[in-house]
């Protein structure tokens, strides 16, 4: 018998447009008049569609400048790499387009939500007790008390109780080791979904299956570093006998019947720190400031905390494709890649922001956790005031 289609929705991904810049016009042999040149256009600079925690590009910035201004801009990139990280300037002056996440009025994660975690490959105690002390830290105060310059983790995922009058609270649930790569180490999005099936998801819960820095998974790196989706327990259970999965209805995704949400993030730390792990390694291109300190000591697993803290705040807001998010359903800009490469106050592209730093180790952070344990977490939409809002 000739297996279904597994009945899956689209996932969320995200990926960078770059367009090429416009040619140079061709040489007059006519004199003409000179005209004095206008000041540089300060064009609104559209939401950039890219991998999770990708810092927006030179070549996506520069398509927005004209032809005038692009010199100097490249001479004041060329400065600031060199003066470094410790004193950054924007180098130019723009009108940030508006975000709106518009509700599509489908169905939300709300109340009490269980996360149950699969890890799949090698993770070492201390590198699991990270991702587990931020799930932990979602839904309850830090040890010590936080401070203006660093408020608490649950803070932060307060934000998305504005989206909705029903709160989703997350917290941790059961744990699944399987280091000997049971699927094997190259795996697709269909291979995901029966990963995540092996937690015996619900409707009141949320599976995450986190991969090793040595698990090839379509896509990662090239224009993606986690997704969000859907599935039935029995769709993804034969997803990998059929092969690939096919996007679920529209109405049905939006409705959300019989489905459960689940989650897929990468350690990039072996394959691509410059794209999922920034700014805790320099980016794989455009300016290259100094890199953060990550907060735990290990460029891999924060940056799988940002991914996570993205992914679980689109799958919370836009769990079955008819949430909130704007553009297209098969490219949504949700809660937190409206707001990609912001973590602090005065971010812009290649820069994240001012941000406290640990004395001790010099680590840059922004909220603390459960035993005092700090993060970095991206700025997420607002509802309330319709902006990016951080932390710091």
């Amino acid at each position: 018998m000739k297996n279904k289609t597994p009945e899956k929705s689209r996932p969320a991904q995200w990926t960078m447009p770059t367009r090429p810049l416009p040619s140079a016009t061709s040489a007059r042999k006519t004199p003409i008049k000179p005209r004095p040149l206008a000041p540089c256009a300060t064009q609104p600079l559209p939401p950039h569609r890219s991998s999770l925690a990708r810092p927006p590009t030179l070549t996506a910035m520069a398509h927005q400048f004209p032809h005038r201004c692009l010199a100097l801009l490249l001479i004041l990139l060329a400065a600031a790499a060199g003066a470094g990280a410790a004193t950054p300037r924007q180098l130019f002056l723009v009108s940030q387009a508006p975000v709106t996440l518009t509700n599509h009025h489908g169905q939300l994660l709300t109340g009490n939500h269980s996360v149950n975690l699969l890890w799949y490959g090698r993770f070492t105690p201390a590198q699991r007790a990270v991702v587990a002390d931020f799930l932990l830290s979602l839904s309850a105060a830090p040890a010590a008390p936080a401070s203006a310059a660093a408020p608490s983790v649950a803070a932060w995922w307060a934000t998305t109780a504005r989206y909705h009058p029903g709160a989703a609270r997350l917290t941790l649930g059961r744990q699944v080791l399987d280091p000997s790569l049971s699927l094997g180490r190259r795996l697709s999005e269909a291979s995901l979904a029966a990963l995540a099936a092996r937690l015996s998801p619900h409707r009141g819960s949320v599976a995450v299956v986190v991969t090793a820095p040595d698990v090839l998974v379509d896509g990662f790196c090239l224009s993606r570093c986690g997704l969000h989706a859907s599935a039935t327990s029995s769709a993804a259970a034969a997803a990998p006998a059929a092969g690939h999965g096919a996007g679920a209805p529209p109405a049905a995704a939006a409705r959300g019947r019989g489905r459960f949400a689940y989650v897929w993030v990468g350690n990039s730390a072996d394959q691509c720190p410059g794209e999922c792990a920034w700014p805790f390694h320099q980016p794989s291109y455009g300016p290259q400031a100094p890199p953060l300190v990550a907060p735990n000591a290990d460029v891999g697993m924060d940056g799988v905390v940002i991914n996570l803290a993205t992914l679980l705040a689109g799958a919370v807001t836009n769990p079955y494709g008819g949430g909130f998010f704007q553009g297209p359903a098969e490219a949504p800009l949700e809660a937190v890649t409206a707001c990609t490469g912001v973590f602090g106050a005065g971010a812009y592209p290649g820069y994240p922001g001012q941000l406290p730093v640990d004395a001790a180790t010099g680590a840059s952070y922004n909220a603390v956790g459960v035993a005092g344990r700090r993060f970095l977490l991206p700025a997420m939409w607002d509802p309330k005031t319709s902006q990016c809002s951080t932390l710091v």
